[in-house]
């Protein structure tokens, strides 16, 4: 699809990939851009030539009340990207509890589902669009370091082939968004180098116009692909000695 003239949905827009997907929409001519974040309405970046154009949304996707409200209100969306997502840096058995694990899976895994489900029949409605995943080449394989992000994240690169599957007769592309470390906090823990937040979000508005239904921005993300075609055990055994201290 053409990015000039789409009504964009995206969330988790405040900071970050966010913030920068919802300037790269801009300037590349979307129509009208539904920028979504929980904990206020307000978008970092944002600056006067492109405030007519952004509508701010309050949105926590794991609440469904809230997101059949973000559904109604946007009912004109022709593009949907799911970026907003956590990530509390920590392993899977070190942490004295779960909660870590099962906020990360809530956000991650069932507030890009309930996303997903809301925003499908609209996109269908209005000829087909785009939705979009935001992930990690960590959906791929598991950083022990942040090894419950890795399995969340792992779950819906999952979710995106299954809905894929199912959104492919009515002509809708599901695309899977997979960089390497990025700058932004949640890869705070991880060592340079990171790419700029802009640098993904253009990555992202390239592929939706190619058509792509994985993109892996990023020469750490394209060196982990190509280990995984030639090594998987080799560069599991490599990611597998970052362990937490």
């Amino acid at each position: 699809m053409k990015i000039a003239g789409s009504i964009a949905f995206v969330t988790g827009t405040n900071r970050g990939i966010g913030a920068q997907l919802v300037k790269a929409l801009k300037d590349r001519g979307a129509a009208n851009i539904y920028a979504a974040s929980r904990r206020d309405s307000t978008t970092e970046g944002r600056d006067s030539t492109t405030e007519a154009s952004v509508i701010p949304v309050k949105l926590d996707i794991t609440k469904l009340d809230e997101v059949a409200a973000a559904a109604a209100l946007a009912s004109d969306t022709t593009l949907l990207i799911n970026n907003a997502g956590v990530n509390f840096n920590t392993p899977l058995l070190y942490p004295p509890s779960e909660h870590n694990a099962r906020m990360e899976m809530e956000v991650n895994y069932f507030g890009t589902l309930a996303m997903c489900r809301a925003f499908a029949p609209i996109l269908g409605a209005n000829g087909g669009g785009t939705i979009v995943n935001m992930l990690t080449i960590l959906s791929r394989i598991n950083l022990p370091l942040m090894g419950s992000l890795c399995a969340s994240k792992a779950a819906v690169l999952s979710l995106t082939q299954g809905v894929r599957a199912q959104l492919a007769g009515q002509g809708m592309l599901v695309m899977a968004v997979m960089p390497g470390a990025v700058d932004t906090d949640m890869s705070r823990d991880l060592p340079p180098p990171k790419m700029p937040p802009i640098e993904v979000a253009s990555a992202v508005m390239d592929a939706i116009e190619a058509g792509l239904e994985e993109v892996c921005p990023g020469d750490m993300a394209q060196t982990v692909v190509e280990q995984l075609t030639r090594d998987p055990k080799g560069i599991e055994k490599e990611f597998a000695q970052y362990l937490p201290k």
